[in-house]
């Protein structure tokens, strides 16, 4: 049964068949795509135009719905809804579908049919939602698919480059969402792109990117660490730069902003509560280890460059990735070991509480040893010739890494011994790979973390100061 009350003569998206003559029919707008433009193959050197949306009735049928036509009638037809909205659409043209080959870039949909407009037969109106039955409305919140059909970010990240290329459903919270980047393509049109972060029980950070205006626009809506989607058919894919899995939104893909199935209940608990405890943003920013492979990592500054950028920036600097060829010239690790070495969660990796050896995210609690684990949180100082970059990170394995020894190889160590480790280290020319954030609650404005930290070769350290200093002469 299609949920609508109204006098009009409505035809249920169900009941379509293409020997249906002028059907009028009404819907809850579930997806929509960019217009884009092709090559008119009957017009050479001119273009025509499309774009596509979802409509659904009823909680069990939608279809899908196509419109052809000239830019000014196909771009003023998009502007006039969007997801969410409401729309009747009038003496639609009723079509079988080829679901191998429509369904490989469009939503799938229950139906044998698709929808397609004319300009000169076809009208869609928006209609207030005051006037649609509220069981309309509440269609936005159920899921296209299973609600249990889907792959928590901690399964997505376990399975890795195994699921490159998948389309899967995902369930999360919305942790973060990012400000829109507008660019122009190589062939002079105009592209936006906006990163989302999600979460749930398994994983605390997971990027999902929209490309397209349409889910932009949605995204823009939800409210960080309140929000929670189930994306139907989002792609999968390795993200070679950043060493990590990624989701994107795609044509077929489906987005139900907090959707009403049991499963998402339990995931809206869970961020009322970390919420409530005001712990995921803080442990977020606590986090140390880096997933970003080091091989695409070639720009090299000095100290004084980063600081200038970093000014220059009025306060909206990106997460910058360089190389610095310079020194620690600060490392207290024979003073205190508490000062040096922090609890981690062992299933989060979140620093846990010190007063209680609890984690807060994840609530693993305690007396337990295996629930935690001694990590490095060491502070230190970074210079070359140029200057200084204060109380920067260097925790967790690029610690260990870094002074040649684990945490319970380094609490076995005498006192001298300590000594003499840090003095292999201090002074010494090195090759150091970074991030850098603003972070205006940090105590110098830049939150820095080490990456990586080994000794330089000479030859390869003076190459690249040699070649800067040129540069900056040239100029």
């Amino acid at each position: 049964m299609a949920y609508y009350s109204s006098t009009r003569d409505f035809v249920a998206l169900s009941d379509l068949h293409p020997n249906l003559a002028r059907p009028n029919v009404i819907g809850v707008v579930i997806g929509k795509t960019d217009v884009r433009g092709f090559p008119d193959r009957k017009n050479i050197g001119s273009e025509r135009y499309t774009f596509s949306f979802t409509i659904r009735d009823s909680p069990t049928y939608f279809i899908n719905v196509n419109s052809w036509g000239r830019e000014e009638y196909i771009r003023s037809l998009s502007e006039s809804f969007r997801v969410g909205d409401c729309v009747t659409i009038e003496n639609p043209l009723v079509q079988s579908k080829e679901p191998e080959r429509e369904e490989k870039f469009n939503p799938v949909t229950p139906s044998c049919y698709k929808l397609l407009l004319s300009e000169n037969h076809s009208v869609v109106k928006t209609s207030s939602c005051y006037e649609m039955d509220t069981k309309l409305l509440s269609l936005l919140h159920l899921p296209v698919k299973d609600p249990q059909d889907y792959y928590s970010l901690g399964d997505i990240i376990a399975n890795g480059q195994s699921l490159d290329g998948r389309i899967l459903n995902v369930l999360a919270a919305v942790m973060s969402v990012g400000e829109p980047k507008y660019f122009m393509t190589s062939d002079k049109r105009k592209g936006q792109r906006c990163e989302v972060k999600l979460y749930d029980e398994t994983e605390t950070s997971f990027p999902i990117v929209c490309w397209d205006n349409e889910s932009i626009q949605l995204a823009q809506s939800w409210i960080p660490r309140k929000t929670v989607i189930f994306a139907s058919d989002v792609r999968i894919n390795f993200d070679k730069f950043r060493n990590c899995m990624t989701a994107t939104v795609i044509s077929k893909t489906i987005i139900t902003t907090n959707p009403e199935t049991a499963e998402a209940n339990v995931l809206f608990s869970f961020i009322k509560e970390s919420a409530q405890s005001g712990a995921l943003h803080d442990k977020m920013e606590e986090q140390s280890k880096e997933s970003i492979n080091l091989e695409t990592i070639v720009t090299v500054y000095t100290v004084k460059e980063l600081k200038e950028k970093a000014l220059q920036s009025d306060g909206k600097l990106e997460p910058l990735f360089g190389i610095i060829y310079g020194y620690i010239s600060t490392l207290d690790i024979d003073d205190n070991a508490s000062k040096v070495i922090r609890n981690r969660c062992s299933i989060c990796r979140f620093v846990v509480n010190e007063m209680s050896n609890a984690c807060t995210f994840c609530g693993d609690i305690s007396s337990n040893s295996k629930s935690t684990f001694a990590s490095f949180d060491i502070l230190v100082n970074l210079t070359d010739h140029t200057g200084t970059l204060y109380s920067c990170y260097l925790s967790d394995c690029v610690a260990e890494e870094t002074l040649g020894c684990t945490v319970h190889e380094f609490l076995s160590l005498t006192e001298d011994k300590k000594t003499a480790l840090k003095w292999q280290l201090l002074l010494e020319r090195s090759k150091i790979y970074f991030k850098i954030t603003l972070s205006p609650s940090w105590r110098t404005g830049l939150k820095v973390n080490v990456l990586s930290c080994k000794l330089a070769d000479p030859i390869e350290a003076s190459q690249s100061l040699l070649g800067k200093r040129k540069r900056l002469h040239h100029v």
